[in-house]
């Protein structure tokens, strides 16, 4: 069991987490969060975990290129690997880590759209190592944009709840203990994502399943994977 740490609990102001298209990360539109910002990304830094609001649930964090931080996660989540981590990034450009062309990812992210591609070699191997594959996701949120960039390097993400939700605060309160910062961004909204790989297989659709239909089909070609 991960030992408990002294958690920060820390509010962002509302105009901190603005979703949707309007999601800059520009300094004025986070100067509130500065201060939310900077804890976060030292306690990531040094190797720690860390709750963070998303544009879809409130998510567990780490740096994705740090195995104890990776082992830290599955131990708090109690888990045994076999379940995969997501890999969040601010930007399309920052997606080094999988193989797949960046004009595809640049006219689904961000959004709520988590992709299943096929990961690169320079991933850490400690990372999902059961599987050939990585979930990439670009939130469309500014905090949690802004907090990526400040890191310069991915974060692996997974779903704060041990279930598949995890709107809300309380609904992990028990993992505060483990957490070495808790960033309140208030409530989340429920959407779900849609995934794809290969050809192309919808996991779970969610709010933006027409449309991510419509650019694989009709401008990538693609053709869903029934098998």
């Amino acid at each position: 069991r991960c030992k408990e740490l002294k958690t920060k609990i820390m509010r962002l102001s509302p105009q901190s987490v603005i979703n949707g298209p309007s999601a800059r990360c520009d300094d004025a539109r986070l100067q509130d969060g500065a201060e939310v910002l900077n804890s976060t990304v030292k306690a990531l830094k040094d190797g720690q975990v860390v709750a963070v609001p998303t544009d879809t649930i409130y998510g567990l964090a780490c740096l994705a290129q740090n195995s104890n931080a990776i082992k830290k996660v599955y131990d708090i989540k109690g888990r045994n690997g076999e379940k995969p981590l997501a890999i969040c990034v601010g930007e399309i450009k920052d997606i080094y880590l999988v193989s797949v062309k960046k004009e595809l990812i640049g006219d689904l992210l961000p959004g709520p759209v988590t992709l299943v591609l096929e990961r690169a070699e320079v991933l850490n191997t400690d990372l999902n190592i059961f599987t050939p594959l990585v979930v990439v996701c670009i939130p469309d949120q500014a905090f949690m944009r802004r907090l990526c960039q400040m890191c310069r390097e991915p974060l692996a993400l997974t779903s704060a709840n041990m279930i598949i939700q995890g709107f809300s605060l309380q609904e992990f309160q028990d993992l505060w203990p483990q957490l070495s910062v808790v960033v309140d961004g208030g409530p989340i909204g429920d959407k779900s994502r849609v995934g794809s790989t290969g050809k192309y297989r919808i996991i779970r659709p969610g709010c933006a399943f027409s449309s991510t239909v419509h650019v694989l089909e009709h401008k990538y070609g693609l053709s869903e994977d029934t098998g």
